[in-house]
């Protein structure tokens, strides 16, 4: 019996261990060095982002400094996005499995909002200067409603690598069987090959 509960502790311990492990790890140093990287102060500059502010924006964009854009950011539990959107232009419903969002409107507006796990929506209409936070791992969207002005937000997040997970594309565009689709929405194979035809182009 001693056995059994020693056991049972053992196999507690390392699973809570795992799960604390389950996000941007906790570095020893000040920061990773890139293999091949030289340590000067280019290692911690990123401009993918420039000259995007102030350009004509035709359709939703999404520019990332993640860990696979600035790699320097490996183990800093940081990255950031910039969301452009032109008029009417939505970022659908997604979910960031490894961080909370926050994002700031800096160009125009934006109706966002997020599906807690109860399946309450939480919605708000954001102007310039506004800021809202979308907890880690809940299903979430932005859309800008006017059709005349462009939008664009800053978002950051609480991980190098947040991870995208796209609804949409996730169940429309990765081979989940027609039927089995069709079902979950209680719909028909007709009506869910028109939203992956919609998908595709």
């Amino acid at each position: 019996m001693a056995l059994l509960l020693k056991s049972v502790l053992v196999v507690a311990v390392f699973s809570i261990f795992s799960i604390a492990q389950a996000s941007d790890p906790d570095i020893l140093s000040d920061f990773i060095v890139p293999a091949g990287s030289a340590i000067d102060g280019n290692l911690f500059t990123f401009n993918g982002t420039r000259g995007i502010f102030g350009s004509i924006i035709e359709k939703f964009k999404v520019t990332k400094a993640s860990k696979a854009e600035f790699p320097v950011l490996d183990g800093q539990s940081v990255s950031l996005a910039v969301l452009q959107f032109p008029g009417g232009g939505v970022n659908p419903p997604h979910t960031h499995p490894r961080a909370a969002e926050l994002l700031f409107v800096v160009q125009g507006s934006l109706e966002v909002g997020f599906v807690d796990t109860t399946n309450k929506l939480y919605t708000q209409t954001l102007q310039v200067g506004d800021l809202f936070v979308f907890p880690k791992g809940l299903v979430h969207y932005q859309y800008n409603s006017d059709w005349n002005k462009s939008a664009t937000a800053v978002s950051a997040f609480g991980s190098a690598n947040a991870g995208t997970v796209s609804l949409p594309t996730t169940l429309f565009a990765t081979g989940i069987d027609d039927q089995i689709l069709a079902k979950s929405f209680k719909s028909d194979v007709a009506t869910i090959q028109k939203i992956k035809a919609g998908l595709s182009s």
